[in-house]
């Protein structure tokens, strides 16, 4: 599987939802979404600052994760920023490969 960070930003309704039911609730709307699709939630944390909350999320694929970003935004109290995650061990393999490349200019 592979991991993502989503960067979550709520709405002001969405704002009114977490204050309404508390951060443990929303956890576990996050778990239970990601579990629908074969994943799941490896950390949340909420935030100060221009992100409301940190999600990492184990996904089966990048699909997976757009559908859960689409029904984020489509309800219309959250909207998320998608980073996808390499391990160290992917960047390693990342590495060992030697692209065809030519810079600009060359």
């Amino acid at each position: 599987m592979a991991k993502y960070l989503l960067q979550v930003n709520y709405t002001v309704e969405g704002a009114k939802g977490v204050l309404k039911d508390g951060g443990t609730k929303r956890r576990s709307a996050a778990q239970m979404a990601a579990e629908s699709l074969g994943g799941r939630i490896e950390s949340m944390f909420f935030a100060f600052g221009s992100t409301d909350a940190y999600v990492v999320a184990d996904m089966p694929d990048h699909t997976s994760v757009a559908a859960i970003t689409l029904a984020l935004a489509a309800s219309g109290a959250a909207t998320a920023r998608t980073t996808v995650l390499l391990t160290p061990e992917e960047m390693d393999q990342a590495c060992r490969k030697s692209p065809a490349y030519k810079p600009p200019g060359q």
